[in-house]
């Protein structure tokens, strides 16, 4: 049953106070959806209004993932629990899926025949050995090997076919020719793994209005024991730590046209942001998509981002990815000519549809949970900060997703995940200087925040960024640059106050 973009027991008092935030937008600024009604866009035109003061939380502020919002007391589980309004069958599904994600995959050949294909070079046996808890991954702690933590490889075009698979779209990023399009760290037994590497840092000083300087770590990657010869010249490496699981169906469910209306690539409203659509080839249809998933937008639904996982982390092949070898090139026979565990009784591939359908409905459907203190005074201040700083201009707050969306319970929810899921330059200091299809060397995906206060309480860390780097909120914050660095300098010169009421606002997500 579709639920209604109001959570299903609200109270009448609480929607008139929602549709009072604001007046209508001028003209019909979501002409775009033609999944609603004309009453409809205006209905959600002003819900979607910035709020009028900062002296209340929003109506439905607390439901950050919609009907589907998870109300359970936080716990080390809070991201582990399926959106509320899912039926009692698809629970029985996220169940299913659930154990699959957290299966442990094995070498073949295995006499656990529905499990065998791990390989044979992986970063991980499970889709939760890399995302914990269904959370944040985080680089590795000293004499630690990297799991959650991994290094993207890639090469400049080569070939003129090279070069004109990028310009199509049908190649994102030509991989390193021995090595692939990532750095496996283990692998079966009797073949050498691809490699380790070492973090340092460079220290980069920050200066605060009103207290210390604080001193960020910029972490500087060191590549040792190659098992198959060194890189081709001109490799690039960028390190990419898994990111949080929770609301991707709903992320799914946002309309393209309402992401498509937040672009501005050639800043035509010179507020100095100019925030790019990610296009990428959906392989289910082989047309152009809207890049949603993944540090760069370079997946466009999460069963891609899924079989892209599988492939490249553990080594399972899927219909969507059928190699048996995973990330194995041509140049690592040995690995190529291992044993793989597609069974012909089980249908195609290491993970076949069966597989895949479980492991994505779990991954669509794990729920956002609820706001905490989202009318507490100094989160509200905190609140009332963020906007004055300018960070909504790329961490959109809130959406009404699409009534078209597949599954009907993320169908017309408002939702708040703090993403345009737009990629923006975020500087020289956090460039990897690796382009992945649409983005450049500095370009990022704007990640969503919903959940951001909740990492320690799940995964018993405080790490942020695409590499973990950030040791805790405000040194992700000095981190921004580039299209964020004047939002970034406003938080500098604030009062030490208002720095921690961000900081507040921040956890209470």
């Amino acid at each position: 049953m579709e639920m209604g973009f109001f959570p299903k027991k609200a109270a009448a008092g609480a929607v008139v106070a929602c549709l009072s935030a604001g007046p209508v937008l001028a003209g019909d600024s979501l002409a775009h959806r033609g999944d609603l009604s004309a009453a409809e866009r205006a209905k959600v035109a002003r819900v979607l209004q910035e709020p009028a003061d900062f002296e209340r939380a929003e109506a439905f502020e607390f439901m950050q993932g919609g009907a589907g919002t998870s109300k359970r007391r936080p716990d080390r589980d809070a991201f582990s629990r399926s959106n509320s309004n899912i039926g009692f069958e698809e629970e029985q599904t996220f169940k299913l899926g659930n154990g699959l994600f957290k299966k442990l995959w094995t070498s073949s050949p295995s006499s656990t025949q529905a499990s065998d294909g791990l390989g044979p070079l992986f970063n991980a046996r499970s889709c939760q050995g890399c995302h914990p808890k269904d959370g944040r991954g985080r680089p590795p702690l000293a004499g630690e090997e990297a799991v959650s933590l991994f290094l993207r490889l890639s090469v400049p075009p080569q070939t003129e076919a090279q070069r004109r698979a990028l310009a199509a779209g049908d190649m994102l990023a030509v991989p390193e020719p021995t090595y692939g399009g990532q750095l496996q760290s283990f692998a079966v037994s009797g073949l050498a793994a691809e490699g380790r590497f070492d973090i340092g840092f460079e220290e980069i000083e920050v200066p605060l209005n009103g207290e210390a300087a604080v001193v960020l770590k910029k972490p500087v990657y060191n590549v040792r024991d190659l098992g198959y010869g060194a890189f081709a010249a001109g490799t690039m490496i960028s390190p990419r730590v898994a990111p949080p699981m929770i609301g991707l169906g709903l992320l799914q469910a946002i309309h393209p046209g309402d992401i498509e209306m937040l672009a501005d690539p050639e800043d035509r409203d010179g507020d100095g942001i100019s925030g790019k659509i990610s296009q990428v080839r959906d392989p289910a249809t082989g047309t152009s998509a809207i890049g949603r998933f993944g540090w760069k937008a370079s997946t466009p639904t999460v069963r891609a981002q899924t079989a892209a996982a599988f492939s490249g982390d553990i080594g399972i092949s899927t219909p969507e990815r059928p190699d048996n070898s995973g990330d194995c090139t041509e140049a690592q026979q040995e690995c190529r000519g291992r044993p793989h565990g597609e069974q012909a009784r089980l249908g195609v591939s290491e993970a076949p549809d069966p597989v895949m359908d479980l492991v994505t409905f779990y991954s669509e459907n794990l729920a956002v949970p609820m706001r905490r203190n989202a009318d507490d005074a100094e989160v509200l201040e905190g609140k009332q900060v963020f906007y004055e700083a300018g960070c909504p201009a790329c961490h959109q707050p809130k959406f009404v997703t699409s009534r078209n969306a597949a599954n009907p319970a993320h169908r017309y929810q408002l939702i708040w995940p703090y993403s345009d899921l737009l990629l923006h330059d975020m500087g020289e200091d956090l460039a990897d200087h690796r382009p992945v299809g649409s983005a450049n060397g500095r370009e990022w995906r704007t990640p969503p925040l919903w959940g951001i206060g909740l990492t320690e309480t799940v995964n018993n860390h405080t790490r942020f960024l695409h590499d973990g780097r950030a040791r805790n909120l405000l040194e992700a914050v000095l981190w921004h640059g580039g299209e964020a660095r004047a939002a970034r300098d406003r938080v500098a010169a604030l009062s030490p106050d208002d720095r921690r009421s961000l900081v507040r606002f921040l956890e209470s997500l």
